[in-house]
């Protein structure tokens, strides 16, 4: 896995225009290229990658807590109203006028309020069926579509910030710059090592609510934590490129193929898995976005948002159909 890591982010660091394949390398190790190479290598495309990398993990990571302490292979950042009401949080905020790209920080705060905001909407309409799965995946889809009409609503209200938010709803790593990465890689690191301490208790809350009693463990104590480093973790990266599709609903069911069941080692393989996802799927957008120019589409840059959506509805289906099948 951790290979795939590298691999992926040196794909990343290649697949980049303006600068050839070639000289990255030189200008990564200070040899003898020109200044504007080094500074479009070292400020543009080293931090589009390690943003890219850490929010992935993120959203990774996040997806499979919410999974574990809701039991619910289909629970994900996406669905159960954590990244939606992350958005709508970060869009209102803007239109507000009390954030922006230039204000990252303020991002983040409004981030996290609104991803409570969503999850603690989806915890009290489930009420009692909190414990059955499809029940919580229907209430998590009618929750996300509320929130993404607010969303619509912000946006009409202040239709001249539909251009500062649009990177917000579709998910991009463009223009991330070392003031994102220093923001985000210490912020990913506390809920990440916060989310890795909730393992234990993860695995006995997957053997249900008697099994987890009869061991003691504070059941609504701790999947109430476990939700708290999961809407952390998504408002981190929802805060640094946006809401991307699909990541955190379908890298946890990779690691927990990879790696089994132990969350010990699945929440370190959901992490590496999601930021082998965002880094590999910014690496197709730049390929895809340089491939459309030279074909003579203009100005094209396609964000990574809209590969990470139609991969990751390509796989959902596929897995859909072999269930189906199977049964």
């Amino acid at each position: 896995m951790t290979a795939a890591v590298l691999l992926a982010a040196v794909t990343g660091l290649l697949a980049g225009g303006a600068v050839a394949p070639g000289e990255v390398w030189p200008a990564l190790t200070g040899g003898a290229v020109d200044p504007t190479t080094r500074h479009i290598v070292w400020q543009l495309r080293v931090p589009r990658v390690l943003v890219a990398l850490v929010a992935g993990a993120c959203l990774g990571l996040a997806g499979l807590v919410l999974q574990a302490a809701l039991r619910n292979p289909l629970a994900g950042p996406e669905v159960t109203g954590v990244t939606p009401g992350a958005v709508l949080g970060a869009v209102a905020a803007t239109a507000a006028g009390l954030a922006g790209w230039a204000s990252p920080t303020a991002v983040v705060v409004a981030a996290v309020a609104g991803g409570c905001a969503g999850a603690g909407l989806l915890w009290l309409l489930a009420g009692r069926d909190r414990s059955d799965p499809a029940a919580v995946a229907v209430h998590g889809v009618l929750v996300s579509a509320v929130l993404g009409g607010l969303t619509a609503m912000v946006l009409l209200v202040a239709p001249g910030e539909l251009g500062s938010v649009v990177q917000w709803l579709v998910g991009t790593t463009e223009a991330r710059t070392w003031d994102h990465w220093a923001l985000l890689w210490p912020w990913a690191l506390a809920w990440g090592a916060a989310a890795w301490l909730t393992a234990g208790p993860l695995m006995l809350l997957r053997c249900g609510e008697d099994v987890a009693r009869a061991a003691g463990l504070a059941s609504s104590r701790a999947r109430g934590f476990a939700l708290a480093c999961a809407v952390g973790l998504t408002a981190g990266a929802v805060a640094a490129v946006g809401a991307l599709g699909f990541v955190g609903l379908l890298v946890p069911h990779v690691a927990l193929a990879l790696l089994g069941a132990d969350l010990r080692l699945a929440l370190p393989g959901a992490a590496l898995a999601g930021a082998v996802a965002v880094c590999g799927a910014d690496a197709v957008a730049q390929l895809s976005s340089r491939a459309a120019v030279s074909w003579g589409a203009g100005h094209l840059s396609i964000p990574v948002g809209a590969v990470t959506t139609a991969v990751g509805a390509v796989v959902l289906l596929a897995v859909a159909r072999r269930h189906t099948t199977e049964l």
